[in-house]
């Protein structure tokens, strides 16, 4: 008989380290394990599958882009998921929902009758970014509350870039949630110990908004195929990119497909992407000069490097608030060819 797989939801809000600690995890997977890694991202070009550490043969990642796992893309779950689980077939598993999304329709997804024969589901961990909290348009949001209710553990990151007395204030607020969390630390870069992954006695947690985020959405024409990416008529044409913008609850996400043959300046186009404003979120994977560059930007801080993704150059960029100003970034970055 087929145990069921150790499984882990690492959750938290858009930008907050989620990625970071799961790649940082990933140093510890001991030898011979097969680990997999399921991403769901809000945006409807998917990325962050060049972002995660999956060269070896024994990690797997599927992405289900398109919107949250809570409503948009419920539909396609079962399906995407149970096929990624018998493909990859898992001795420990990982879910990342979209920063935008609420945990709480996906915990019960995974406790019901239809995966938990499959699925030992553990710890849910959520990192928290003091910054956030510290803003009220997000610490009053409905799903950044219940991202924390709905952990057992809480890990609050950057502590090495934030006010110790702001983290202490947010910490301070963590502590208030009924139930208590079983462990709530202070970390930075996304160091996430193993040992929280399968701490005991965690609890049935209620959210207090469990209605949240499963509505007040508006998409672009296309759809979420099998394999996680959104389809697209055709190919990319030359100096043509396929542009697909969504929206929802407070956030506005544009992403764009260039062609494979396109090629980029990398400096010009670290110049426009890392001062770009407003971003939440930024994400994307270039063909340049030289090599294939990720860039990732979370708020203000980026960071690049190279990878062996050949695909399509593409970028998902996540704002705050709305704006008409898409086809001049569109324009800016014709022009870093």
């Amino acid at each position: 008989m087929t145990m069921p797989i150790p499984t882990n939801l690492i959750t938290g809000f858009l930008g907050s380290g989620k990625t970071t600690a799961i790649n940082r995890l990933l140093t510890h997977r001991p030898d011979g394990e097969r680990w997999s890694i399921f991403v769901n991202e809000y945006g409807m070009v998917t990325v962050d599958e060049m972002l995660i550490d999956s060269e070896s043969p024994e990690v797997s990642v599927q992405e289900l882009g398109g919107g949250c796992l809570c409503c948009t893309v419920a539909f396609a779950f079962d399906a995407v998921f149970s096929q990624f689980i018998r493909r990859s077939k898992p001795d420990r598993l990982f879910l990342e929902p979209s920063g935008a999304g609420h945990p709480a329709a996906l915990i019960d997804k995974l406790r019901d009758e239809n995966f938990r024969r499959a699925i030992d589901l553990r710890a849910t961990i959520c990192l928290v970014d003091p910054e956030d909290w510290s803003k009220p348009q997000w610490r009053d949001s409905e799903v950044f509350h219940d991202q924390v209710q709905m952990a057992d553990v809480v890990a609050i990151n950057f502590t090495d870039k934030r006010d110790p007395e702001l983290t202490q204030q947010c910490r301070e607020w963590i502590e208030s949630f009924d139930p208590p969390k079983m462990l709530i630390v202070e970390t930075d870069h996304g160091r996430i110990d193993p040992a929280w992954l399968d701490i005991q006695n965690t609890v049935v947690r209620p959210p207090k908004f469990g209605e949240a985020h499963s509505h007040n959405h508006s998409y672009a024409a296309g759809h979420v195929d099998a394999g996680g990416l959104t389809s697209i008529e055709a190919p990319p044409m030359l100096g043509k990119p396929k542009r697909i913008e969504n929206e929802g609850d407070g956030q506005w996400a544009c992403g764009w497909i260039f062609s494979v043959d396109e090629v980029f300046d990398r400096d010009q186009l670290l110049d426009l992407l890392g001062y770009l404003q407003p971003v939440v979120r930024l994400k994307g994977v270039f063909r340049c000069q030289d090599d294939w560059w990720v860039i990732n930007r979370s708020k203000n801080e980026t960071s690049f490097s190279t990878t062996a993704y050949r695909r399509d150059s593409r970028l998902e960029v996540i704002t705050d608030r709305a704006t008409s100003g898409w086809d001049e970034v569109e324009q800016l970055l014709l022009k870093c060819k």
